[in-house]
């Protein structure tokens, strides 16, 4: 049985990961076509979901996009403030938040014996990278690159075959985590339904 989360401990993790996603942001991207970088940012995002899980993991995307849009320079290239979330970038940049929840979701609702399994924590990135990041991503190149949808597709195609080499990536280092860590995620989202049931205390 796993106890409760300390408090300080979830503020120091969301903030450790929000700076992994910085420093994964700052490293040298790479230029392909179009206005889209390709950076580690989403390696970051849902390392941040998986590790952390739901909650913790969009707050640790949150923080980070919160410092940038205050004007800290840690959005790709150094960019920062407001207008970068303005920009044809900017649906990427909610899809991480979004990505990072749903990652970290199907990550707590996964078999515990599963979180030592590459494999499932891979498929969670995946999935979500595609759901939110990618096509979050095309509506913003579509509302403000004012591309069409055809054309969006052509740019965004262009991250499908690095976004599953960091997703493989992803998932090595979130099972590596999580054999060091295994109460890192607290108690399963099964195990603590049924405590509910039964009346007992939930982690």
């Amino acid at each position: 049985m796993s106890t409760r989360r300390n408090p300080g401990t979830d503020i120091a993790l969301v903030a450790a990961f929000a700076a992994l996603i910085a420093a994964c942001a700052l490293l040298p991207a790479i230029k392909v076509a179009g206005p889209v970088p390709v950076t580690l940012q989403t390696f970051a995002v849902l390392l941040s979901g998986a590790v952390l899980g739901s909650r913790r993991g969009f707050l640790a995307v949150l923080l980070y996009v919160a410092g940038g849009a205050a004007g800290l320079p840690i959005f790709s290239g150094g960019a920062a403030g407001l207008a970068v979330l303005a920009g044809p970038t900017a649906g990427y940049i909610v899809g991480f938040l979004l990505a990072a929840a749903l990652c970290g979701a199907i990550v707590e609702r996964l078999p515990r014996r599963s979180l030592v399994s590459p494999i499932a924590i891979f498929l969670a990135g995946l999935i979500s990278s595609a759901v939110f990041i990618h096509t979050l991503g095309m509506a913003g190149l579509v509302l403000r690159a004012h591309l069409t949808w055809a054309q969006a597709w052509d740019v965004d195609k262009i991250f499908w075959i690095g976004d599953v080499l960091k997703n493989v990536a992803m998932a090595l280092v979130a099972t590596a985590v999580h054999r060091a860590f295994p109460d890192l995620l607290g108690r399963p989202v099964a195990a603590r339904t049924e405590a509910q049931r039964e009346g007992t205390p939930a982690a």
